[in-house]
């Protein structure tokens, strides 16, 4: 699905953003929480690529809705994320756990915008001083000086 390509200086389509986020809320697998999440993006090429959790009933491996929006992300061609929207049961906006921050991080930057509770932020705002591929270019140097660790 698409929204148009979006020019830098194009405003976000929240309203739409949302209702794809709803729609696939409504798709969710959550017969553990009944906490049903969806989530939708706007890719730099106007694609929307969406996810809905998954629950299993080893806890753990569950899968957040912004995972199987990243997954939809690559395998539909890639890109960069610009905007998104994530919504819980009600349709009302939702902060994305700790682990999903960094995967929004990762595949929209830091200039991201996130559709939260308290309203649009960026990524720079809702993660500051996030790791990302800049921190692991320095892997490489000892972590505790020169002669390995103390």
């Amino acid at each position: 699905m698409s929204l148009g390509i979006k020019g830098a200086d194009d405003p976000i389509d929240w309203a739409s953003l949302t209702r794809y986020a709803t729609e696939v809320m409504g798709r969710a697998y959550a017969p553990y929480s009944h906490y049903k999440v969806g989530v939708a993006g706007l890719v730099d090429d106007g694609r929307v690529v969406l996810g809905c959790n998954v629950e299993n009933a080893a806890y753990g491996v569950a899968l957040c809705a912004e995972c199987g929006m990243v997954s939809a992300l690559h395998a539909t061609g890639g890109g960069r994320l610009i905007a998104v929207a994530c919504v819980d049961s009600e349709g009302r906006p939702l902060m994305p756990c700790g682990r999903c921050r960094q995967l929004l991080w990762e595949n929209g930057g830091p200039t991201m915008q996130l559709q939260t509770p308290s309203g649009i932020r960026t990524m720079d705002q809702v993660l500051p001083d996030a790791f990302d591929a800049g921190d692991l270019a320095t892997a490489d140097h000892p972590a505790h000086g020169e002669d390995g660790p103390a």
